[in-house]
């Protein structure tokens, strides 16, 4: 996969690419990522890159010209036909499902504003996916972009250790992840349920089964869809419920 980020600050993508799985992805030829200030795309020779919106009011506008081009130019040479992502707090919000769609594609583009709001012809003409990463308002969309691109990257074949973690996420299945314990068996007299100690992987199975859905009642309610459990699921469920009133 290729991602492109188009940012006014550069700069602070140079610890995030370069670290942890982000970077070993890229190292295994999993990913590339090239970070493009797109105020070298200005035309005049300022390198002015927003304007007062028309109208009136406050604050500053992305011009479409910087951007445009830098777009353009970054779809040079390419086979496939990019995704080109904004991030803004207008947006669908972000989701397990998003990522996953997103990890699917050949080439990203991000694109990472500042100031009011970009040029509304950039949405209209330019942008493919509009995402926000909650219903808050950052200084710019850096931050946001290094989410998804963490969360799209570490999704890619060979990319994890284990090629079962990323099935296994809260999220990626629909619930909340089961807990997990390693060594000690006992530490300052907390001990790690037996089953996990019994060898019967079919009863662990279970009971990560069950501790997934467990978990996901007591903290995530939203996410059960009940049509979907199996008969065993929905009696625990009901238990469950009977116990917590």
């Amino acid at each position: 996969m290729k991602i492109d980020i188009l940012t006014l600050f550069p700069e602070m993508f140079d610890g995030v690419l370069n670290s942890s799985i982000l970077k070993k992805a890229q190292e295994k030829g999993a990913v590339e990522y090239r970070v493009t200030d797109f105020r070298d795309f200005a035309e005049n020779k300022h390198r002015k890159v927003d304007d007062y919106p028309y109208g009136g009011g406050a604050g500053m506008v992305l011009t479409p010209q910087p951007l445009f081009d830098a777009v353009d130019a970054m779809k040079e040479g390419t086979e496939h036909q990019p995704r080109v992502v904004m991030m803004c707090p207008q947006g669908e919000r972000l989701s397990q499902r998003k990522l996953e769609e997103l990890s699917e594609e050949e080439h990203l583009i991000f694109l990472c504003g500042h100031y009011e709001g970009y040029d509304e012809r950039i949405r209209e003409h330019l942008v493919t996916d509009e995402i926000s990463i909650g219903d808050y308002v950052l200084t710019g969309g850096e931050l946001a972009s290094m989410v998804v691109i963490d969360g799209v990257t570490r999704l890619l074949p060979e990319v994890l250790g284990n090629v079962e973690s990323a099935k296994l996420d809260s999220h990626s299945s629909g619930y909340l992840e089961h807990p997990h314990y390693t060594r000690p068996a006992e530490f300052r007299g907390m001990k790690v349920p037996e089953i996990l100690l019994s060898g019967d992987h079919a009863k662990i199975e279970d009971w990560r089964r069950m501790e997934s859905l467990k978990r996901t009642y007591e903290r995530r309610p939203d996410l059960i869809k009940e049509s979907s459990l199996t008969e065993e699921e929905k009696r625990y469920l009901e238990s469950l419920k009977e116990n917590n009133g």
